[in-house]
């Protein structure tokens, strides 16, 4: 197996970002949850609120690709970095899951995801720099944060919206498991200022990405 150097490492995140915000992006290639349901009859209301909720979700997973990339350009431990690359492998599941929807709703994603990922890789790398057990803490949260928004989203949109459902329930099933192994390989818990300027960060992107 190669041992890659720092340069190594940064032209791969160069590239990993180019996929993330303007390509396709690598992914386990499990089958799209979507794709084992139909949907209902949904008015154009309920379509639009949907493809609004689902950009929200991709923005998301634009950020926490950004945020593992960042984690793991900058952590100490090698166990501890092939953690971050394979739950970002994962996420670009969600990623592609994601944009395929709100393609399918007629939305579109959001124009700003290349701030979204570019903030993300910064707060990622300044959490690796701060030491693994922070950053896998770190990962814990944003993880918990994320299953909060999917079950709020998961009650917004439209019964009949199968498809979507589908998406976010695996999504979720993921990211609890993504906390679950930040916490069991060391992750410790965030204090709450910290937390709170989490939440809070999470409140601006999600309410630009609803619009925007």
């Amino acid at each position: 197996m190669r041992d890659y150097s720092p340069l190594d490492r940064l032209i791969a995140q160069f590239d990993t970002g180019l996929r993330t915000v303007f390509g396709q992006p690598i992914t386990t290639e499990r089958a799209d949850p979507a794709d084992a349901v139909e949907d209902g009859e949904l008015s154009d209301q309920e379509r639009q609120l949907s493809a609004r909720l689902m950009r929200i979700n991709h923005a998301g997973e634009v950020a926490a690709q950004g945020l593992y990339q960042g984690q793991a350009l900058t952590a100490r431990l090698p166990e501890v970095r092939d953690k971050m690359e394979r739950a970002a492998l994962e996420e670009n599941d969600h990623l592609a899951w994601c944009e395929n929807r709100v393609e399918e709703l007629g939305g579109h994603t959001s124009y700003l995801n290349p701030l979204w990922y570019l903030g993300s890789v910064t707060i990622g790398a300044l959490a690796g720099l701060a030491g693994d057990k922070w950053s896998l803490g770190f990962v814990a949260e944003t993880e918990h944060q994320v299953v909060r928004h999917l079950d709020d989203h998961l009650a917004r949109i439209s019964p009949n919206d199968h498809k979507s459902r589908a998406i976010l329930e695996q999504m979720k099933i993921d990211e609890g498991q993504h906390a679950t192994t930040a916490l069991a390989a060391g992750g410790a818990p965030l204090p709450a200022p910290i937390q709170g300027l989490m939440k809070l960060t999470s409140k601006v992107m999600t309410t630009l990405a609803y619009r925007i």
